[in-house]
């Protein structure tokens, strides 16, 4: 197995199983939300407040969330690798976009639990 800095120590499966798991919670937390606009005849922020209110709607967004940053992550760390040659801009890519990622997540988190 080979391994190198850049890597985190991660493998191929490991990131294959991983990209295939966030984007199935991704999917049905999209398929879910895409219900809820459809079913629902007026949305007030009444009604949103109590959508969100929930531990488990709660906990499915928190998940939604993470899995949206490990997702962006592996696939950034993908993209970039096979199309920015020059180590040193890779890496500050990388490192831009998973600050990025990772604020996109806390602010979404910060904001779900403030409900």
């Amino acid at each position: 197995m080979v391994t190198n800095q850049a890597s985190l120590k991660r493998d191929g499966v490991q990131d294959y199983v991983t990209l295939r798991a966030t984007a199935l919670i991704i999917t049905l937390f999209s398929v879910y939300m895409t219900w809820f606009f459809i079913s629902t005849p007026s949305i007030t922020f009444e009604v949103w407040r109590e959508l969100f209110s929930g531990l488990a709607m709660k906990v499915f967004t928190a998940a939604t969330l993470i899995s949206i940053m490990m997702h962006v992550r592996i696939g950034l760390w993908q993209v970039l690798t096979d199309y920015v040659k020059p180590a040193a801009l890779r890496a500050t890519l990388q490192y831009l976009l998973n600050i990025v990622a990772f604020v996109y997540a806390a602010i979404g988190l910060f904001v779900l639990w403030g409900v």
